[in-house]
This record gives structure tokens, sequence and C-alpha cells, in this order.
């Protein structure tokens, strides 16, 4: 694995603008602390490709990390690390928090279920890993936006223990983690399963659907969730985490659900992505820390 460190100074400079395309999308971030990176760690192969996720350290870490869902419509793509930490991690690094930026095989060629055993395995392979990279096993998180908040829910929701007898050490590891984040994520996939030009990652057997779907899983035993949502999404209908938060309430689950009046799906205003940013960050920080 190559390591390398970005150091604080250049984190400050990249979020304010100097990398070019950052200026629009970054909002500034001072980061007091360096941060080592550890880019493309394997996870896993499949179709003769690495499974990868990236790694991000800042020096002031405490043990606790969250990992990052990077998947939109299912499609999951790779951004230079620099660019992901000034626009994404930022306050989560400040905070002592070690982050993880995990990708899965994405759409057309593979389907929901098989990028939702992706990030199971990913977040099986970190749990096995977890001396050597420096953090706590106990003290994980996951958040992702749309089909990111999914996935994250799935891991949290449908964890479990392990595949006991596998001859894989990998899928032996428990799968489960402390604290959810899911911004705007569909809930149930049994009602947009299907051929879809727009997002094929739903193509699959309606009869996998329910085994995928986050709503179908809310237990007494889930992990804290928080929820965020627009009221104004125009893709996935608020009410997909309304219900979401009707179940986990439910169950008794500790969960909390924030509904931002006009947002939309991405929140693309400043006002409200920095809003549900700070939200997330404090969950993470409250649930995780030592």
């Amino acid at each position: 694995m190559k390591t390398k460190w970005i150091p604080g100074f250049v984190l400050l400079l990249v979020a304010l603008g100097f990398s070019g395309s950052l200026t629009a999308q970054a909002p500034a971030t001072e980061s007091e602390a360096d941060v080592q990176v550890t880019p493309d760690v394997v996870y896993g192969h499949k179709d003769g490709m690495a499974l990868t996720f990236d790694v991000f350290r800042p020096s002031n870490a405490h043990g606790g990390a969250v990992l990052y869902m990077v998947s939109g419509g299912w499609v999951s793509r790779w951004s230079p690390p620099e660019w992901l930490i000034a626009r994404s991690f930022g306050g989560l690094l400040e905070k002592g928090l070690t982050v993880m930026a995990v990708r899965h095989g994405s759409a057309p060629r593979y389907k929901v279920p098989e990028a939702e055993a992706d990030v199971r395995r990913a977040l099986r392979y970190i749990r096995l890993h977890s001396e050597e990279l420096g953090i706590d096993e106990d003290r994980l998180g996951v958040y992702g936006g749309s089909a990111g908040g999914h996935l994250s829910l799935m891991l949290g929701l449908a964890s479990d223990d392990g595949v006991i007898d596998s001859s894989d050490e990998i899928l032996r590891t428990p799968a489960r983690v402390a604290a959810v984040v899911a911004y705007y994520p569909p809930v149930d996939l049994r009602t947009i399963v299907g051929p879809s030009e727009r997002f094929p990652a739903l193509d699959f057997s309606e009869d996998q659907a329910a085994s995928i779907s986050p709503i179908l899983f809310a237990s007494s035993d889930d992990p804290p969730t928080l929820l965020i949502h627009g009221d104004a999404d125009m893709l996935v209908n608020v009410q997909n985490s309304e219900v979401m938060f009707e179940a986990l309430q439910g169950k008794r689950v500790e969960s909390e659900l924030i509904i931002i009046p006009g947002g939309d799906h991405g929140f693309r205003l400043t006002a409200d992505r920095e809003r549900a940013q700070q939200a997330m960050i404090e969950w993470f920080d409250q649930h995780l820390r030592r």
C-alpha cells in the first residue's frame, strides 16, 4: 500500500479553490492536522478487477472511523483524494475520525445486489484489518447519499455475524457498524426494481428486492441512525426517510430525521449542503468518539 501525507495547509489551499474546479463546490475547510492518505486498498476482486477503498487518517486520529459510500445511482466513480478531502471529509478529519472512501462494482455491469455485497465485504475487510488500519472495529460509522444512503442503511440495519462456515476469512468477519447517516435514501426497492434506462442497476430480479430493502430490516438492535432529506426532492421522495424513521422509532432505535425545507436531491444549495454536512459530522462525533 502506498501512503502519503497531505499537509493541512495544502488541504486549505485545495478547499479554497487553488486546484481550479473545486472553487465552486468546496467550502473552505481549515485543517489543523495533516492527513495520511493510503489510496486503493484492495478488499477483494471480481471478474479480474480489484475492489478498492481509500483511507484518510488525520494525525489526531482517535480510533473512530467512518466509511463513505462512493455511490450515485449505484455507480462508483474515482476521484482524486485531495478533492474528496476538501469537498466532503474535512469536518470529520478535524474531529479525529479516520475516513474510508469505499467503491463498489458499478452499473450497468453490476446491479444493486452486487453493489451491496461489495460494500458489505469492504466493511468485513475493514473490521478484520482494524488494527493495521489504526481504528477501533467497534467505533465504525457509515454514510452516503441517495444510492450511497441506501447502501449505508443496509450495512447498518442488516448487520450480521459473518458467514461462519465460509473458507474466506473476510466473509467470516462480522458486518456491523456503530452509527449510520443517510441522505435522501431510497428505502424500498420492491417499488422501483425493473428495467430502467436512467438507473440500470435496478434491472434485476424482483425476487431479490426484499433482501436489499432497508425498510424491511428495522430491528431493536440497530445502530443510531440519522436520516436527512429535502422536502422538495423530486427523485427520491421525502416519504422514503419518513417511513424509515417511523420504522426505526417503532423499534425504539435511537434515530433522528432532519427534513430540509425546499431541499432538493443532492442539496445543491450551499446552505442545505452545509446544514446536512454539519449534522452528519456532529452525529458521528457523538457516537464514535472515545
